[in-house]
Order: structure tokens, then C-alpha cells, then sequence
């Protein structure tokens, strides 16, 4: 996936606002990140939960990996986006925003 489409894709959620975190661009709802972005790397960090995390690890380990420390514990997972298909950036995507979105957003989304 492109930079440009990735932040597309971002926004396209209900209530996301984008904006700097650190050296990043983070896009959260109700001022929460549920995902953000690293020009510089092409990379992509997404939270999900642990068990989604060890699936997405093991299906592009090359590719996908925990955060370094407590937050990798915590289910904060990089991807490296422009390597990667389309949909499987989108499904990691939309399950970072289920996560951390109010249920009342994150509901139009939840797979069931």
C-alpha cells in the first residue's frame, strides 16, 4: 500500500483526526492513536490486540512485527505497509480502529 492511500484509508473512519506525534503522523479517535505513520521508514504502527498481533507476525514475520518493549507486550504492532497488500494493511487497520474506538463507532466496523 502507498503513503497516500494509507492516510486515505486512515481518515476515512469515523471522528479520526491526524495529526504530528513526535517524528510521526498519528491518527486517533477521541484523542486516542490507533495508528500511526513513519514517513521516513514507510512503516506503519497499529494497535491490536495480542492474539491478532501473533497473527499477523506469523503470516509476514519479514514484514510485520511487535513494538520494541511494553508496548509490542501491549499489542503495538509494526508493519511495513508499502511492502505489503492492500487488504491486509486495511483489515490490520480497521481492527487498530475497533480497538480504540468508542463502541458506538467501532460497532460499523467490527466484523461479526
Amino acid at each position: 500500500m502507498d503513503i497516500s492511500t494509507f492516510r486515505t484509508y486512515c481518515r476515512s473512519f469515523d471522528e479520526v483526526v491526524e495529526m504530528p506525534h513526535f517524528e510521526k503522523t498519528s491518527f486517533r479517535v477521541n484523542k486516542k492513536i490507533f495508528a500511526s505513520l513513519d514517513l521516513q521508514h514507510k512503516r506503519a504502527t497499529f494497535k491490536l490486540s495480542v492474539i491478532d498481533q501473533s497473527v499477523f507476525c506469523d503470516y509476514r514475520p519479514d514484514k510485520i512485527k511487535p513494538a520494541t518493549g511494553a508496548w509490542g507486550k501491549q499489542g503495538w504492532t509494526i508493519f511495513e505497509i508499502t511492502d505489503l497488500p492492500d487488504e491486509m494493511v486495511i483489515d490490520a487497520l480497521t481492527l487498530s480502529y475497533c480497538n480504540v474506538a468508542p463502541p458506538k463507532l467501532a460497532v460499523k466496523h467490527k466484523r461479526h
